[in-house]
């Protein structure tokens, strides 16, 4: 079993990028997510899944998890580009993080 301490110091294997699209424009965001930014992960070695959330004020949010191999020989986060400025209200937030578990209902 690992300490917490050394969990924290292992590389990132989970990205969560978030985004506010200018109001009504949230679906012209998702496009652009689903033809530019998807095919971009799903091409990283290592890649697992991504999950797309949409939330209120047009917020959208991927959630994307890459094996812990690829993240221990990588050190490098991944990161997700750019959506055309003139769809957004603020920049996009991006962070990395380590994935600790899942929990389900038994």
């Amino acid at each position: 079993m690992t300490s917490p301490d050394s969990a924290v110091s292992d590389p990132p294997d989970t990205l969560m990028w978030e985004v506010r699209a200018e109001p009504g424009r949230r679906q012209e965001l998702l496009a652009w997510v689903e033809e530019r930014a998807l095919p971009e992960l799903v091409g990283r070695l290592g890649f697992l899944r991504a999950d797309i959330y949409c939330g209120g004020q047009d917020r959208v949010v991927v959630v994307a998890r890459f094996d812990t191999v690829h993240a221990r020989v990588s050190h490098a986060p991944v990161r997700l580009p750019d959506p055309p400025s003139d769809v957004l209200t603020r920049p996009v937030h991006q962070w990395p993080f380590r994935f600790h578990r899942s929990v389900s209902p038994r």
